[in-house]
């Protein structure tokens, strides 16, 4: 289901609210913590920092009524803001394909992937690692252990917000 939704045009772009920096704090579930972004309609999401540097955040936007995967690491110095970049997705894999859009935050540079399916944001869980190319070149890899209960507590703190 995932690879049919990437594969058919599905994946839009996000505003740029993902990289919102006055994120609230609500909860942690395992590896992930859990937080709601005002600018985003107070979507919520997880967030985590990996071995490798990268901060990933997967969460709900609200106002767009989609959701995304940001992932922010010190070592991509050559992303240019609101430039889109064709980007790989293996999870276990399997292969997806998409865009990402070019972005900072505090100086750090980034990609925005958005999706407007919420079968894409849950299956992202039922996976172990998501590895994400750019021109052949792998980009991240990161271990998805503890996501399916972190994506779990954001549906649950995206229900207390109404």
């Amino acid at each position: 289901m995932i690879g049919r939704l990437l594969s058919t045009g599905v994946l839009v772009l996000a505003a740029s609210g993902a990289m919102a920096q006055d994120l609230q704090p609500w909860g942690a579930s395992d590896y992930w913590d859990v937080l709601i972004d005002p600018s985003l309609g107070n979507g919520c999401l997880i967030q985590s920092e990996f071995q490798d540097g990268s901060l990933v955040r997967i969460g709900l936007d609200q106002v767009a009524g989609g959701g995304y995967v940001t992932v922010f690491n010190t070592a991509w110095g050559e992303i240019e803001e609101g430039v889109l970049y064709p980007v790989t997705f293996d999870l276990d894999g399997e292969s997806y394909e998409g865009e990402a859009k070019g972005m900072y935050l505090n100086d750090v540079p980034g990609a925005d992937i958005a999706f407007d399916s919420v079968d894409f944001f849950m299956g992202i869980a039922k996976y172990q690692t998501m590895t994400m190319y750019h021109d052949g070149a792998e980009v991240l890899s990161i271990d998805l252990t503890g996501t399916m209960a972190g994506l779990d507590a954001v549906l649950t703190c995206q229900d207390e917000q109404g």
